[in-house]
């Protein structure tokens, strides 16, 4: 996927460094877009393994509006155990704010706006809307949780017959975050296209700050520095990109409560990648 290695280069190369809220340093850029055409083939990342089951997993949390990390546990996804509280929940979990946005009712009482559910309805009243956005940026949330929405607002929009994505993500840790984001967020369209029956089309991508963690000026936090591996990566040659396969039993966003209560490996068939061949994976130490 030669989008993801141009970003890459582009950071390394073009970027400056940049302090931040971890206490480790970045090599930072500011606004990158770029587009992938789904119509070539899935967008999982072909130069480094990336795991299939963590980003289904994930996502399908999302999509289910829970704070709670039971369902990652469940299939033994520990990605977001850091950021959970002592009940096993993170308040600004996605997923929440898509599906319970925080809002006042026609008497000023508190309510909550199931985004999801409207935007996959006016989608399917009127998929020329140019109105089909899903936010987590609720600012009675963001401005003091310890990690706000990274990709924080996602639309929806109809060209040519085609259902297209575009992401906004005001923080992008390019060596570790990005490729999931770019799956995630693939996943999503290729499922809300099944749900309206329109084809996927474009995934867009806009990142504020795109960002690659780096070892101190004097040396120090090298085991934080991604910038070798990173090197590396973007020696080695893509390979084709795989497909996605939805079984056909998955037609609505109703039919995705049934398919969470599966074990691991019947969910995955029901999601399944076909001719995914990756180089090996490379890992990256986390800055929390």
């Amino acid at each position: 996927m030669r989008q993801y290695l141009d970003l890459v280069e582009h950071v390394l190369y073009k970027g400056t460094r940049k302090e931040n809220r971890t206490g480790v340093d970045t090599i930072s850029t500011f606004n990158v877009n770029y587009e992938i055409d789904l119509r070539e083939g899935f967008p999982l990342l072909t130069t480094k393994e990336v795991s299939w089951k963590n980003i289904v997993i994930e996502n399908l949390w999302f999509l289910s509006g829970d704070t709670h990390i039971q369902l990652l546990q469940k299939h033994k996804c520990k990605f977001w155990d850091p950021w959970a509280d002592e009940d096993g929940k993170v308040p600004s979990a996605y997923g929440s704010f898509w599906r319970h946005f925080p809002v006042h009712n026609e008497d000023g009482e508190p309510a909550f706006n199931d985004q999801v559910r409207w935007v996959l309805d006016e989608l399917l009243r009127n998929p020329m809307s140019r109105r089909l956005v899903i936010s987590a940026w609720a600012p009675g949330n963001t401005q003091t949780s310890k990690l706000p929405p990274c990709h924080l607002l996602w639309i929806l929009n109809v060209q040519d017959g085609r259902l297209n994505l575009h992401l906004t993500q005001r923080s992008a840790d390019v060596a570790l975050g990005v490729p999931y984001n770019i799956a995630g967020y693939a996943l999503l369209l290729e499922l809300f296209s099944r749900f309206s029956g329109i084809p996927a089309g474009l995934f867009a991508h806009t990142l504020v700050d795109a960002h690659i963690y780096t070892k101190k000026p004097d040396g120090s936090m090298a085991e934080y520095d991604h910038v070798p591996s990173l090197q590396e990566q973007i020696q080695r040659t893509p390979r084709a990109l795989p497909k996605l396969v939805i079984d056909p039993s998955i037609r609505s966003l109703d039919d995705l409560p049934r398919i969470m209560e599966l074990d691991t490996e019947e969910l995955l068939q029901l999601l399944r990648l076909e001719g995914y061949d990756p180089h090996p994976p490379i890992s990256f130490k986390v800055a929390v």
